[in-house]
C-alpha cells in the first residue's frame, strides 16, 4: 500500500479511553488518513465482546469487566500482555475480513517462530495457540470498512485471572504465554518491534512509520 503504516507505542494506558479513542478515530477518519496500530498494555480488565455470555464471566473478583463493542466473547488484558490495535481501512486494502484475520494470525505464527516457538490458528476459533493452549486472541470491530481493535499476545504476564473466566467461552481452555516458551529471558519491546515488523510485511504494506502522541492529544478524547 502507498500509505503508510503508521504505530503509536502507547505503554499502559486504561481500557475504556482507549477504547473509546478507538472509536472516535475510526468515525473521524478519511479516505486519506492513513492506517494505524496502537501498541500497548492495559490494566488488569476483562472485557466482553458482542457475542459474550454472563455465564463464561465465572468469579471477576476485584477486575472491572466491560461491555464492548468488538466480536466474540470475554477475554482478559493485563499488564505484560502486548495488545495491538489495528485501525485499517478494511475497504480500501481490498482485503476481507476474514482475510485479515487470517494474515493477523499469520503475523503472530511468524513471530512466534521466531522464537523457536511452533504456533498454529484454527479454523472455528479465532487465535493463536501452541499445543493447544491458547498464546493470543483476536477480536475485531469493522464499522463503515474500517477497523479497530485487535489482538492480545500474552508476553510474560499473570494467567491466572483467566481462571476466573471461560476464556473467549470455551470452559478450561490452557492459556499460556511467551515466557513460559522460552529458556531465555524475553524483552517485551523487542517482541513489540518483532510483531511490528511481522504486521507490516503480511498486511502488505510497502512503509511504516513511528508516530507520537498520546491517546488524548491524537483523538481529543479525555479519560
Amino acid at each position: 500500500m502507498d500509505l503508510p503504516l503508521g504505530f503509536r507505542e502507547l505503554g499502559q494506558v486504561d481500557y475504556e479511553p482507549t477504547w473509546h479513542a478507538m472509536q472516535h478515530f475510526t468515525d473521524n477518519r478519511d479516505v486519506n488518513t492513513p492506517d494505524e496500530v496502537w501498541l500497548l498494555e492495559h490494566a488488569p480488565v476483562f472485557t466482553q465482546g458482542q457475542a459474550g455470555k454472563a455465564e463464561h464471566v465465572l468469579f471477576p473478583g476485584d477486575i472491572p469487566v466491560v461491555q464492548v463493542d468488538r466480536g466474540g466473547q470475554v477475554t482478559y488484558h493485563g499488564p505484560g500482555q502486548l495488545v495491538a490495535y489495528l485501525l485499517l481501512d478494511v475497504r480500501r486494502s481490498g482485503i476481507g475480513v476474514r482475510e485479515l484475520v487470517s494474515r493477523i494470525e499469520r503475523s503472530l505464527i511468524d513471530l512466534l517462530a521466531s522464537y523457536g516457538i511452533e504456533a498454529n490458528a484454527k479454523p472455528d476459533a479465532p487465535g493463536v495457540y501452541v499445543n493447544g493452549a491458547k498464546i493470543a486472541s483476536l477480536g475485531l470491530r469493522i464499522r463503515n470498512g474500517r477497523s479497530f481493535h485487535g489482538l492480545a499476545l500474552n508476553v510474560d504476564m499473570d494467567l491466572q485471572p483467566f481462571q476466573r473466566i471461560n476464556p473467549c467461552g470455551y470452559a478450561g481452555m490452557a492459556m499460556t504465554q511467551l515466557a513460559d516458551l522460552t529458556t531465555a529471558p524475553v524483552d517485551f519491546s523487542e517482541v513489540s518491534a518483532r510483531l511490528r515488523e511481522q504486521l507490516v510485511n503480511h498486511l502488505g504494506y510497502s512503509k511504516h512509520a513511528t508516530l507520537p502522541g498520546d491517546i488524548a492529544e491524537l483523538t481529543g478524547v479525555h479519560a
